[in-house]
């Protein structure tokens, strides 16, 4: 629990800095509930810090009431703790002045620590608060994927601003949105890619052996019939690591050099050995 809380902190500290030292010195505009408290600061001269703190507290109740206790508790870090590490960066940043005054160098670190914060605290099972919140419950209800549904929020968001902001204002936004969203589904999804590998060969007892007793990785078989020999057999699946895949391709080759193999690369895998510790069995229970 402590690891995830520190991590959560670390998250907030680095979405904090983003916007205190790159989005508002340079007038940048942006989604999320900083988009929406730029444009209540607009319209109605409400704070940043302000807006902030009040609408991250409507949504932890809106995340409390449909995500539950456990997600609520985590998230209440971020409700607190984001707009005091704002205020704080704001302040640091009056002493020290522009770090760039480069809008396109600004929108890029922006997008890099936006992404990189917000993803720190989504895998850590909370979340930043303010606008994170109704992805995070569209995912649930619906499925859609937290990074397509901050993307058409933070859009909607960023046409919101063009009361107060130029043309160009509106690309750097839209190159941000692009920029943090990229780096957000690369963190979501960070050490999670495995490689699916499917053999067809005339030996694929031996490789399917092979395979479980020296890589130590499960198999599934799958009937299979030639398309052109018109022959029953087996097409061997399996998944592994991208480290494992030169052991595995020399294996398969070292006991039949005409095998054919299919590899792709999967996103995410669930289950025994990957999300879930192995299980051992002596074959002879399966006899």
């Amino acid at each position: 629990m402590m690891k995830k809380l520190c991590i959560i902190l670390f998250g907030n500290l680095v979405y904090g800095a983003a916007v205190a030292f790159f989005i508002l010195p340079n007038g940048l505009i942006t989604g999320g509930s900083t988009g929406l408290a730029l444009f209540a600061n607009y319209m109605f001269s409400i704070p940043v810090t302000v807006f902030v703190s009040f609408f991250n507290l409507i949504m932890f109740f809106l995340g409390l009431w449909i995500l539950g206790k456990n997600f609520a508790l985590t998230t209440l870090v971020s409700t607190l703790f984001y707009p005091f590490f704002l205020a704080i960066f704001q302040k640091l940043q009056l002493k020290i002045g522009l770090l760039t005054n480069d809008a396109m160098l600004a929108t890029i670190f922006a997008g890099l620590f936006i992404g990189v914060g917000i993803g720190l605290v989504i895998r850590a099972g909370a979340s930043t608060g303010g606008m994170d919140i109704p992805p995070l419950i569209l995912q649930k209800k619906t499925g859609i994927s937290v990074s397509i549904s901050l993307y058409v929020f933070d859009t909607v968001i960023l046409i919101s601003q063009m009361f107060f902001s130029n043309r160009e204002q509106i690309l750097y936004g839209i190159l941000l949105t692009c920029i943090y969203t990229f780096f957000l589904e690369k963190l979501l999804v960070y050490g999670k890619h495995q490689i699916q590998v499917k053999i067809i060969s005339s030996e694929y007892e031996k490789i399917n052996y092979a395979i479980q007793n020296q890589l130590d990785r499960g198999t599934t078989l799958l009937l299979a019939k030639g398309g052109y020999s018109n022959q029953n057999t087996c097409t061997i699946l399996t998944i592994l690591s991208q480290r494992e895949l030169f052991h595995l391709n020399e294996l398969v080759l070292s006991i039949d050099p005409n095998a054919f193999l299919i590899i792709n690369q999967v996103n995410e895998v669930h289950g025994r050995g990957f999300t879930q510790s192995k299980e051992y069995h002596n074959p002879e229970d399966f006899l």
